[in-house]
């Protein structure tokens, strides 16, 4: 019977791109308190709001008390600290999308990482319904059992994955277009003004460093034209051989690490920096010293479960087959 080689979701890969997604998220909720979180926003009303279907948010549950906010956003930090830890995905896949929903949908002012860290969180729950590790570090089992039932919940998670990798090059395929009508980006000085604004320009320390290259013409068109280079090559990674998503991958994290030293958008890079190693690195590869090819699970024979032979091993028996030949060539050939 033909069986589907379809790779195992259930890597380590997908488990650091969870960690990163958790993380960042967490560190918004630590890091502000909750005044800051829940405040008023002209035009909109009071946050948390609780109306329509953002009343399903964890912060709803106490929407007028910034001490019981409080105690709920520490809550769900210690959650966010144990999907973070890779403990039981299958467990704790739910509650990780849940908490950024409630995030994304109760704090007053959001930005893309809440939002694309909310959908990283909705779309890891696919591959986590068949994740019985017990850690999301450890290897895939190479050899599961082809059940119908495994075979539906690979399939699923792998199908979570790709889908999740169209989403990222939807968002830097967006991010790139949505900057070529505009003048700055197209003559080389946008990141002139993002460099000197007060609010989103680098920190104190870093501004010795930022300062002298936004001065200098080919600084600042450098500064500004290579996000959009590495900003399209991420949106068309999946048609470039892998040795070129290595670079592509590369790129796309030392970017979104700038980004959060010089704009403070750490929440919105950790998230980021998950997409992109789940869009750059082969479905179902692992990270080791190196990556490996997917782990398909294929049926098992006799002949398989036997002592494994070594490379080594398979070469010298080689060498010895090849010698023998010779050696009988040679003595046939001296009888005649």
């Amino acid at each position: 019977m033909n069986q589907r080689r379809i790779p195992l979701p259930w890597t380590n890969v997908y488990g650091l791109a969870r960690t990163l997604v958790a993380l960042g998220t967490a560190g918004t909720l630590a890091a502000s308190s909750a005044e800051t979180l829940f405040r008023p926003v002209a035009t909109i009303g009071d946050y948390p709001a609780c109306t329509s279907t953002t009343a399903a948010s964890i912060f709803c549950l106490s929407p007028d008390n910034y001490t019981h906010l409080t105690w709920i956003k520490w809550a769900c930090v210690i959650a966010l600290l144990v999907v973070a830890s890779g403990w039981r995905p299958q467990l704790t896949a739910l509650p990780h999308a849940y908490i950024n929903y409630s995030v994304f949908s109760g704090i007053a002012i959001v930005d893309g990482g809440d939002q694309i860290a909310l959908i990283l969180s909705v779309l890891f729950v696919l591959p986590a319904l068949g994740d019985r590790r017990r850690w999301h570090w450890a290897q895939p089992q190479a050899r599961t059992p082809q059940t119908r039932a495994t075979q539906l919940l690979a399939l699923i998670g792998t199908g979570g994955l790709v889908m999740l990798r169209l989403q990222m090059i939807v968002v830097y395929f967006q991010a790139a277009v949505a900057k070529l009508p505009h003048g700055e980006w197209q003559d080389g000085t946008a990141m002139w003004y993002w460099g000197t604004n007060l609010d989103f320009g680098p920190a104190p320390w870093l501004d010795t460093l930022v300062t002298p290259v936004i001065g200098t013409p080919l600084g600042v068109a450098l500064m500004t034209w290579l996000p959009l280079v590495i900003e399209g090559s991420l949106a068309i990674s999946l048609l470039l051989p892998q040795r070129l998503r290595w670079w592509a991958m590369g790129a796309g994290l030392l970017f979104h690490l700038s980004i959060a030293l010089m704009m403070g958008l750490w929440s919105f890079a950790l998230a980021m920096a998950g997409g992109i190693l789940l869009l750059c690195l082969p479905l179902g590869s692992t990270l080791q010293f190196h990556i490996t090819k997917p782990a398909v699970p294929t049926p098992s024979t006799p002949e398989q479960e036997a002592e494994p032979v070594h490379v080594g091993e398979q070469a010298g028996a080689a060498a010895l087959r090849r010698r023998g030949q010779m050696d009988e060539t040679g003595l046939t050939q001296s009888r005649q």
